[in-house]
């Protein structure tokens, strides 16, 4: 008897599971069932940025041959010549060949595709090319590459979510939101910073606070920060000296023009990844460099400077660390910000792979240092600490790189455990931000999606409609109200039609010049096939329908 109720029990449980499975794909999960797939997913992210960072430090001693990552720059100044030489043309050769072989376009995807696609793609990005691209990156920081690791973490975790989708048929709304705990549970587990992770996640990922998503959120971050606090301890990622004193009102318009300062600098380095980018395709063009070995021509040009400024190598933290410290003179400050900013932007057009934010802070910390250093000694008498210049510094200038005012100052707070000196920090990053953003397109996520022709920046009503296809809202030639057959056939003629694997963004223009309301929709056939009608796009229907998309992302953002 007792075997029969177990096997009874056992069959029971096992239509629960099938059905449960089956309800949850067809109908997308409920919010207690979202909370558990939230909790598991931010777990998954967080072990993969735990896998990542540990995958770089490893490799890192084993390359360079130290048993210390966190001291890289001290040793790697000790290390001959050309092993610092070869050592990113070997990376980037790799990089090359993984990219050439499994990219397209010999990219690699980080947080500015993680953004296009939880605008335009529900969610999802692109998974073996994602996964291609952390290992690339993976390389590149162990290797000599100049720039961080959160971009590639970001991406990573981005993949699992997809993943997650496609499982559970996620539609929209809850791909965003899948999206935006995995990137939480990344950030927060990369940089034991919880409350920054969720933010970024809304702040720079989804670009809204919505209620419903800030619940499975922060569940997934606080999933992600467990998990490294179990691996690496409940420690800060800088150590602060002990007196770090504002002096108040006094000194606030300081940090006011350190903001401004800041704002120019991160607007120099966004533009002068930008410019690199552009020169290194004409170049590439110019001599015919086969795309595989751009990588590893950009390597040489890391390891010649790398020979000289070893703090180039990787996301720089050793050499941030002392700037926060005060450990670095003024005109050393200057040179390395002036380095760095190089080696980043040679890094990023050479196509090598890794993200901008551990460079940001790098670049501010010394950037505030050196502001420091001649502010305090202008007027000694009303000045705090110095190196409170250099942690105003280092968020002002990471928070206008990545256009996240809130959740890089909560970082910056996280990172260093100091929160007694919030007002300084928060004048300067507010400063900086808001000069950046009119001098480049919000951030340098929005700008390098903008120089794709990929326009988030202006906001839905500027990309919305690329995301509605034609044959989704044309009438179909013979349906009631279509539009008549010898109308369209005169339009055809004068070459005034629209073809049917278009979008609405192609499409509007044309109906604001064309003196009908309508526009044929055409499909072609093989080879020289004259076009063949399939139906209209009526002006009225197009309309309504970015109206209505419109009016789905106002009550996603507002619910």
């Amino acid at each position: 008897m007792e075997d029969d109720q177990k096997e009874r029990l056992s069959a029971r449980l096992g239509r629960s599971w099938r059905g449960g499975w089956a309800l949850l794909r067809s109908h997308g999960p409920s919010q207690v069932q979202f909370w558990f797939i939230a909790l598991a997913l931010g777990g998954a992210s967080g072990l993969a940025a735990i896998g990542f960072r540990a995958g770089i430090e490893w490799l890192q001693a084993a390359l360079y041959g130290t048993d210390d990552v966190a001291m890289l720059h001290s040793f790697a100044a000790s290390l001959p010549w050309y092993w610092l030489l070869g050592l990113p043309v070997a990376g980037g050769l790799v990089v090359g060949l993984l990219l050439d072989r499994f990219t397209e376009d010999g990219r690699v995807r980080s947080v500015a595709e993680v953004i296009e696609g939880a605008a335009l793609r529900e969610g999802r990005v692109e998974r073996k090319r994602g996964l291609i691209s952390a290992l690339a990156s993976m390389i590149t920081l162990s290797t000599g590459g100049s720039t961080g690791r959160e971009g590639p973490v970001v991406h990573l975790a981005s993949v699992f979510a997809t993943y997650v989708s496609s499982w559970i048929r996620a539609d929209g709304i809850t791909g965003r939101d899948l999206l935006g705990c995995a990137v939480a549970a990344a950030v927060s587990a990369s940089f034991n910073a919880p409350i920054a992770g969720a933010l970024f996640a809304l702040e720079v990922v989804l670009r809204h606070f919505a209620v419903h998503a800030f619940a499975p959120i922060v569940i997934a971050s606080v999933a992600g920060t467990v998990l490294s606090r179990l691996i690496w301890g409940d420690v800060t990622e800088f150590v602060l000296p002990d007196k770090n004193a504002l002096a108040f009102y006094v000194e606030l318009p300081a940090f006011m023009l350190l903001g401004l300062l800041c704002g120019l600098v991160a607007v120099v380095q966004m533009r002068a990844i930008f410019w690199a980018d552009d020169l290194g395709n004409a170049v590439q063009e110019r001599l015919s460099l086969p795309r595989r070995l751009r990588p590893a021509a950009t390597g040489l040009i890391l390891g010649l400077i790398a020979i000289f400024f070893p703090h180039i190598i990787g996301v720089g933290y050793e050499t941030t660390s002392a700037a926060l410290q005060g450990n670095i003179a003024f005109d050393l400050a200057v040179i390395f910000v002036v380095i760095k900013v190089a080696a980043v932007a040679i890094t990023m057009a050479g196509r090598m792979g890794g993200g901008v934010f551990s460079p940001s802070l790098m670049i501010g910390a010394l950037t505030g240092l050196a502001f420091g250093t001649v502010a305090t000694g202008i007027a000694p008498e009303f000045s705090g600490e110095g190196t409170l210049y250099a942690l105003a510094g280092m968020g002002a200038v990471a928070a206008a790189v990545l256009g996240a005012p809130i959740s890089t100052t909560l970082i910056v707070f996280e990172l260093t455990g100091d929160w007694q000196t919030g007002l300084a920090v928060m004048v300067a990053v507010s400063l900086s931000s808001a000069l950046a953003s009119r001098l480049v397109h919000r951030s340098f996520f929005l700008t390098q999606l903008e120089r794709r022709g990929v326009h988030l920046a202006a906001g839905p009503q500027a990309w919305l409609a690329g995301t509605i296809r034609v044959e989704t809202v044309m009438r179909a030639q013979g349906a009631p109200r279509a539009a008549p057959d010898d109308a369209c056939a005169e339009m055809i003629a004068e070459g005034v039609f629209i073809q049917s694997g278009a979008t609405l963004e192609e499409a509007m223009p044309l109906l604001e010049t064309v003196q009908r309301p309508f526009v044929p929709v055409v499909r072609f056939g093989p080879g020289d096939a004259a076009p063949e009608l399939w139906g209209a796009l009526f002006q009225v229907d197009a309309l309504r329908a970015v109206n209505r998309a419109l009016t789905r992302m106002a009550a996603e953002e507002h619910s």
